[in-house]
């Protein structure tokens, strides 16, 4: 099987074709343009600058494109980056299908939405469930597909969906647990919560907002649509079942600073909150912990208030880094 990008130890030399996830054209010091990467395959994802980039470069090395990388894996102020020797557009023969490179979920599409089916028959409210449906059936494609992030946490193809099935399956626990919990709210402010993402996020390629999400966001994108959907389906959303459902997506990043309009306010909605956070953070954690050996620590998290986290030399179920 072929190398793939955190195949390489830091400090080795590497030549292999990776996908532009994001290229950013930047300015340096002395004036000169210069490219900010991010390069993928479906190991992970790595940072890279090339110096002083042409007009040419520009124009050619974009994001989504496949390029023949000739550079060394190396770490900076404690994080993994490529130093770059030589970069061109790779060939048919290199391999140069985008979708080749991606990172995927660990489940299947058919699966995943097999699953979330069966979560939606236990939402007994009528209007719920309808909502639901609808929008699932609306965005579907989309929903299966995309991921949750541009970066961060379950920043890959089919990352929403996967998402949004670790939240209902550890729902499902705290529903068993807790008989006050209203189980049919929880599991429809589970699936709809993140999924104005499909139009925050261009898609699973070289993923970047849209124009929707970088000035409305995916809270509003998603409201927005829940209104829609009642209004299409006759539904009052005057009506308290339609408020609390609103509630839940409106509240669920749960700081006003994180960008929730609303704190949580029915208990439903701060357990969404807390299981939101906590399925983002062990994702985030044990992605860092695949690419860092035994007895070190990750890069720093952004998401985790740039903390590092050290992989223990005897912990259990961690992936191997390579």
């Amino acid at each position: 099987m072929a190398k793939q990008l955190f195949d390489f130890p830091n400090g080795a030399d590497l030549t292999l074709p990776v996908l532009v996830k994001s290229a950013e054209v930047r300015v340096a010091k002395n004036g000169k343009k210069f490219i900010a990467f991010n390069f993928q395959d479906a190991s992970g994802h790595i940072s890279a600058k090339f110096w002083d980039a042409s007009a040419d470069d520009i124009a050619q090395f974009k994001a989504g494109e496949v390029v023949l990388l000739h550079g060394k894996r190396e770490l900076y102020q404690g994080n993994p980056q490529i130093k770059i020797y030589n970069l061109r557009l790779a060939t048919q023969e290199e391999g140069n299908d985008p979708t080749a490179y991606q990172e995927r979920a660990p489940e299947t599409a058919d699966d995943m939405g097999e699953e979330l089916n069966s979560f939606i028959f236990e939402i007994t409210n009528p209007n719920w469930n309808r909502i639901v449906r609808k929008l699932l059936t609306d965005h579907k494609q989309a929903f299966l597909t995309y991921p949750a992030a541009k970066s961060n946490h379950h920043a890959f193809t089919g990352g929403l969906a996967f998402h949004t099935l670790s939240i209902l399956r550890l729902a499902q626990s705290v529903a068993e647990q807790y008989a006050s919990v209203n189980k049919a709210l929880l599991y429809a402010g589970a699936i709809l919560h993140d999924l104005g993402k499909t139009l925050e996020l261009s898609g699973p390629v070289s993923t970047e907002y849209t124009m929707e999400g970088n000035l409305i966001g995916h809270i509003v994108l998603v409201d927005e649509a829940v209104v829609q959907a009642a209004a299409e389906l006759r539904i009052d959303i005057h009506n308290e079942d339609m408020i609390m459902l609103r509630h839940m997506i409106l509240s669920h990043h749960g700081l006003l600073e994180y960008g929730s309009p609303v704190r949580p306010a029915l208990l439903e909605a701060q357990i969404l909150h807390n299981l939101d956070d906590m399925d983002a953070q062990i994702n985030m954690l044990t992605t860092a912990y695949q690419h860092v050996d035994p007895g070190t620590f990750t890069e720093r998290l952004f998401g985790m208030d740039n903390r590092r986290f050290y992989r223990p030399e005897n912990g259990k179920g961690y992936p191997d880094p390579r």
